[in-house]
């Protein structure tokens, strides 16, 4: 993880604002930004495992943050993905200092990061912060819980498709470079499973996959082809923070 200065060639990635704080009224916007700082992420940096202590918060202006339970005797599962319409963090919010999950870069980008201190300091004098978090608290929670009913009851390619929406929603591009095993952790199958259901997905035309670059062909198709799921979480966020 590179701190941005500005005696370096600005990112070149940041293409979107982050929509929670962009959520909030100019003044209490400005605030925010006033005590983060512009972070440059790379692929695979791990933010967090579970029982560190949370220091910092993450407004992705771009990119991916995967989230990862430990699963004894397997390498773990991917409940959660956040990009620009969330952020990392939200234990703090609910009085609690300890990550419970893994958090790893899945896709490099710039962020905003806030010290906790500040981020908690910001929530108790930024009404419109403390509102937004809350809903976002919500909305997370209603995600974690869908993906979890999600990976229990639908099929490989269904919720290969969904991951697929959602990165693609994230990333803002139609192209992006994923690895056969993350998809494997993140399906909860093996890697002959990623492949089948990848190789289903590209004879049917909706997406492009080789060596782990994957380029949606057909969005219309594809969420034809996902699970309920990715509406569902697509909904509540609407419906929730607009």
């Amino acid at each position: 993880m590179r701190p941005y200065h500005p005696s370096m060639s600005p990112p070149k990635r940041v293409i979107a604002a982050n929509r929670l704080l962009d959520s909030l009224p100019a003044n209490e916007r400005k605030r925010v930004l006033a005590a983060s700082e512009l972070v440059d992420l790379a692929f695979a940096d791990v933010l967090y495992t579970p029982g560190d202590l949370l220091t910092h918060v993450y407004f992705p202006l771009e990119g991916l943050i995967s989230l990862i339970v430990p699963i004894k005797g397997a390498a773990g599962l991917e409940v959660g993905l956040i990009g620009n319409e969330g952020m990392f963090g939200i234990p703090l919010a609910l009085g609690v200092d300890v990550s419970s999950v893994r958090a790893v870069v899945q896709g490099a980008g710039a962020v905003l990061r806030m010290d906790a201190a500040a981020f908690l300091g910001e929530l108790a004098r930024n009404e419109a912060l403390h509102r937004t978090i809350d809903r976002y608290a919500f909305v997370h929670l209603s995600q974690l819980a869908q993906t979890a009913g999600c990976n229990r009851f639908h099929v490989v390619e269904a919720r290969l498709a969904r991951w697929l929406l959602m990165t693609q929603d994230r990333v803002h591009s139609d192209d992006f470079h994923v690895t056969q095993e993350f998809l494997a952790l993140m399906l909860g199958v093996r890697r002959v499973g990623v492949t089948r259901a990848a190789q289903s997905l590209q004879n049917l035309g909706l997406i492009h996959y080789s060596r782990g670059n994957i380029t949606v062909l057909d969005r219309r198709r594809l969420k034809a082809a996902a699970c309920g799921c990715y509406k569902a979480d697509t909904d509540a966020y609407a419906r929730v923070l607009g």
